[in-house]
């Protein structure tokens, strides 16, 4: 079945059920199934690899024992196996767990609910996803994954945590710009669902078993919300993570001061949340010139001190942050004077409709040498396109003229080299290149009575007309 097929045949079961209220909670609770689904499938690999491997989920709750049999338990004893399941799983024993396998299904499940009241449509749910998706077939684990990306997207399109969503297209394009290879450390502070580390692992051809053991141990992310947390940590395990390196924990949280060479990192690909708010306890992890109430510009400053000399960073900002002044004026001047901010991609509107309508830029930038200028490009609307939506959300071929470009930067239309001296006098302000405003035109009085007296003249003649054509008809009907 197409992956729109799936989706829907599974919203078809799950929507009787009345447990389930609106896609947030229809989603939750398929992705702790995929999860358990997914990981019971690594612990198969394991014993096969691994003779003295021991299983981490009791063998009663592992998915293959009480799932794939299409006539086994259901009704209220599915119910209750669910909910011994979960009580158990939330109670595991993490002190002898030196692969951190334990500890990630306990914080998974601690975070999880079965929203289903239904035990009979919970085994109808449970068939569906088995007959869908096999991972011992290549096919099936695409199909795993574009179900994944529809169910993110419905996420997004419900505005419910859409902002854990970043477009594929966006993150295809940043990680592509960036370049990590495989065997530097590549962190996403604010990972939500994962997309950028799943375009960075999409990025990777590995071939070798230490190519293999590289890739585990070099992708990384923080993610503070539960259910966000919970979607990242399966979909990297369906891209091939066995252990996903995903703290569930806030990036802002750690004072700046306490990061250790441990701490930091190769590469930085991220879509900080903005526009929002932290307690004040939080802004007092940087230094007291650079603290804001703004979260993006709060992870600006820990990026520039997570990243190693020589550490590479695509990010994306919105547009208050290139002009803004007072504290972010002071950010942008430790930006420019500690890093080499080389370009700025300035995005058309709606890229992340409907969650948010701010415009939004992408800042790439390397960590060691100081700023001399920025390049900029104004990426425009595709043509025949007056806004992104639902049906016609961007692809990864708009973004073709950026690529285009970026091989051989010259200034034009759409693009311009900003010498960091003019940015410096204009008090550190980086909004320069962006999408030109409708303008109207201011006319001379005289010329403004009479345009008016003119556009009134046309405007009466027609009423007349029209009166005129009610009267007729009205004298018609009084003789008929």
């Amino acid at each position: 079945m197409a992956v729109s097929g799936t989706t829907k045949a599974l919203k078809d079961i799950m929507r009787i059920d009345a447990g389930i209220n609106g896609d947030a909670q229809y989603i939750e609770q398929i992705t702790w199934m995929l999860f358990l689904k997914a990981f019971d499938f690594k612990e198969q690999e394991w014993e096969t690899t691994d003779d003295d491997y021991y299983p981490v989920i009791p063998s009663k709750y592992r998915w293959s024992n009480w799932a794939d049999d299409p006539e086994g338990i259901t009704g209220d004893a599915l119910l209750i196996h669910i909910d011994a399941m979960f009580t158990d799983l939330r109670e595991l024993d993490t002190s002898n767990d030196p692969k951190h396998r334990k500890w990630l299904i306990r914080s998974i499940i601690e975070g999880v609910n079965n929203f289903m009241k239904s035990g009979t449509l919970l085994r109808q749910v449970v068939n569906k996803i088995n007959e869908e998706i096999d991972f011992y077939s290549m096919p099936s684990g695409h199909l795993f994954n574009g179900l994944y990306e529809t169910m993110l997207k419905d996420l997004q399109s419900a505005g419910k945590a859409g902002e854990f969503y970043t477009p594929r297209p966006v993150t295809h394009f940043v990680v592509d710009m960036v370049a990590p290879k495989l065997g530097e450390t590549v962190l996403d502070p604010a990972c939500g669902t994962g997309g950028f580390l799943t375009s960075v692992i999409d990025n990777f051809t590995v071939n070798t078993t230490e190519e293999y053991r590289m890739l585990q141990q070099t992708i990384r992310g923080i993610e503070k919300k539960p259910f966000p947390y919970l979607l990242c940590v399966t979909n990297l395990i369906a891209h091939g993570i066995d252990v996903p390196d995903i703290r569930h924990d806030n990036t802002l949280r750690t004072p700046t001061t306490d990061y250790t060479a441990k701490d930091k990192v190769d590469v930085i690909v991220t879509n900080p949340p903005f526009g929002g708010a932290e307690e004040k306890a939080i802004s007092q992890s940087v230094p007291a010139e650079l603290r804001d109430t703004e979260t993006a510009d709060l992870f600006l400053v820990h990026m520039m001190v997570l990243l190693k000399d020589g550490g590479r960073c695509g990010m994306v900002l919105p547009d208050g942050f290139l002009f803004g002044t007072g504290v972010k004026s002071a950010i942008k001047k430790k930006l420019l004077e500690e890093c080499n901010l080389h370009t700025i991609v300035r995005l058309p509107k709606d890229v992340f409709a409907p969650y948010t309508n701010i415009n939004t830029n992408l800042l790439f930038f390397q960590k060691g040498t100081p700023t001399k200028g920025v390049w900029y490009y104004r990426l425009e609307m595709p043509q025949g396109y007056k806004h992104f939506s639902k049906t016609r959300p961007m692809l990864p071929e708009h973004f073709q003229p950026v690529r285009d470009w970026w091989k051989h930067k010259k200034e034009s239309d759409v693009s311009k080299y900003i010498p960091v001296e003019d940015i410096i006098a204009a008090d550190y302000n980086l909004d320069f290149c962006g999408f030109p405003h409708d303008t109207e035109k201011i006319l001379p009085p005289d010329q403004f009575i009479a345009q008016y007296l003119n556009e009134k003249a046309v405007l009466s003649a027609r009423m007349e007309d029209v009166l005129a054509r009610i009267s007729a008809a009205l004298g018609q009907e009084k003789i008929e």
